[in-house]
């Protein structure tokens, strides 16, 4: 039988350690509690090569007292050091599992940090606009830095490729508008009403609410993918290095154009609902395009193109600073482009509805109603 595993310790201050005998789990006795006892701080070296066997527990106790003082070990042949490397390389902090959290505090935790998140985008999309508040003003002070093709190029991606889609969107909507306004109002054999609520309801909210909601959808999402793009590709970045501003020639002739072309398309859309609205009170109720006509100027203030008009560039610039911003956040992944294009159509309607909501209660409260 293997002898008990045991030390004997050299020099005075700082020396050597000696192990003999068995260092496996069945022979170390009382080794552990006396290593305890043994001040680390005098030995500077551990020799091994009196041990006759030594197992994974043996070389944990050897390596755990060594490692106290940093000291050296050596003296085992090839098998055994090869066991004790292992034994040391599995000396690693061990993360503990997190405990579970409850359903209420995971989702009182989630909501804290969508608020978060919602706060911080909410700075930096005001941070956003005035950085090309900004660029604005510069182009204003040096016109020759003025990008008029860009401009007019945007002009076409937001406006004149939008009339198809809007226009079908806008005659839906006001054909739906009537018939639905028709069934409702026959029960008090008030019809001849569907032409108020076509009319004012179209111009006054639905035309450049749904205008606005088709450009977050189109021009808004195709700002947020271009410029992610151009993020991810470093195009950006080589032209802040040649000198050109990024806000004056991609931010600003997109923004621009978002706001002048908004009120024409507003006003477009509204033209045409009214239309399929008219359409169908000619088919269904029978009320001549003449009587639709002269019923709409009647019954139809024109504080409601001027409230449509207001607010249509304000709906404009939102969505084209909330696309560029998204767009400009794109960082060095393709996924980021795909997420940031999405965030940006949401964060348009949004704040586009928002905004709608805000304007109806003023202009309301200023009494045009």
């Amino acid at each position: 039988m293997s002898a008990m595993a045991d030390f004997q310790q050299d020099g005075a201050e700082t020396g050597t350690l000696r192990f003999t005998g068995d260092l496996s789990l069945a022979r170390l006795g009382t080794l552990p509690e006396r290593l305890e006892a043994v001040d680390a701080a005098k030995i500077a070296h551990v020799d091994l090569s009196g041990v006759e066997r030594i197992d994974t527990i043996g070389a944990w106790v050897v390596h755990r007292f060594a490692a106290r003082n940093d000291a050296t070990i050596d003296g085992l042949d090839a098998d055994d050091q090869k066991l004790f490397d292992q034994v040391v390389a599995s000396d690693q902090p061990q993360t503990e599992r997190p405990k579970p959290v409850g359903a209420v505090s995971r989702v009182l935790g989630e909501i804290g940090d969508a608020v978060v998140l919602t706060g911080k985008t909410m700075m930096g999309l005001l941070a956003f606009l005035g950085a090309t508040t900004i660029a604005f003003g510069s182009v204003i002070r040096h016109p020759h830095r003025f990008r008029f093709n860009a401009v007019v190029q945007r002009f076409e991606v937001v406006g004149i490729a939008a009339l198809g889609i809007v226009g079908l969107m806008s005659f839906l909507i006001g054909v739906v508008i009537a018939q639905q306004g028709a069934v409702q109002l026959r029960q008090f054999g008030a019809e001849v009403f569907t032409i108020n609520l076509v009319g004012r309801l179209t111009l006054r909210e639905l035309g450049v609410l749904m205008t606005a909601i088709m450009v977050a959808g189109r021009s808004g999402s195709a700002f947020a993918a271009q410029l992610g793009t151009m993020k991810l590709t470093e195009e950006i970045d080589a032209m802040r290095t040649i000198g050109v501003s990024p806000m004056e020639a991609l931010v600003l002739p997109r923004v621009l154009a978002a706001i002048v072309m908004m009120p024409l398309l507003a006003f477009y859309a509204s033209l045409i609902a009214i239309i399929g609205g008219g359409l169908l009170c000619w088919i269904q109720l029978g009320i001549p395009p003449v009587t639709f006509i002269a019923r709409i100027r009647e019954v139809v203030p024109i504080t409601d193109l001027y409230i449509a008009l207001i607010k249509a560039p304000v709906f404009g610039a939102i969505i084209a600073v909330a696309g560029c911003f998204q767009g400009m956040q794109v960082e060095a992944d393709a996924e980021q482009v795909g997420l940031r294009t999405t965030s940006a159509v949401v964060q348009g309607i949004f704040l586009v509805i928002v905004l709608d909501a805000f304007f109806a209660v003023f202009f309301t409260w200023i009494g045009w109603d």
